[in-house]
């Protein structure tokens, strides 16, 4: 955990935020500023800065990350989406801890 990051406060319930699943090692809410009708974030509670940091050892539990992006898409009604990691500053990442975007269902209106 960092004691800056708004993600690890989310995680710690020090930050409120949508969250609408969360298990041990990850949880999912909704982004504060959607880019679609349906825009979420999977975020894992260990603080991992960028997906350039994960190691073999990080494997899992990515692999949990993206098969909970269709789980969720699914129940939040969505038949198709789009998936994104930001990476770095020059990659978009405004948030540096690890986070999964799924969009879906047309744009903000």
């Amino acid at each position: 955990m960092s004691a800056e990051c708004i993600f690890c406060k989310i995680a710690t319930d020090a930050v409120p935020a949508k969250k609408f699943y969360e298990d041990d090692e990850v949880m999912a809410f909704h982004d504060i500023r959607p880019l679609a009708r349906v825009h979420f974030l999977i975020v894992p509670k260990q603080h991992i800065e960028t997906l350039k940091d994960c190691q073999t050892e990080h494997q899992a539990l990515l692999g949990k990350m993206l098969l909970l992006a269709a789980q969720l898409a699914s129940e939040q009604g969505l038949v198709g989406y789009k998936t994104q990691i930001n990476v770095g500053r020059e990659g978009g990442q405004e948030v540096f801890h690890l986070h999964l975007h799924v969009f879906g269902g047309g744009p903000v209106v």
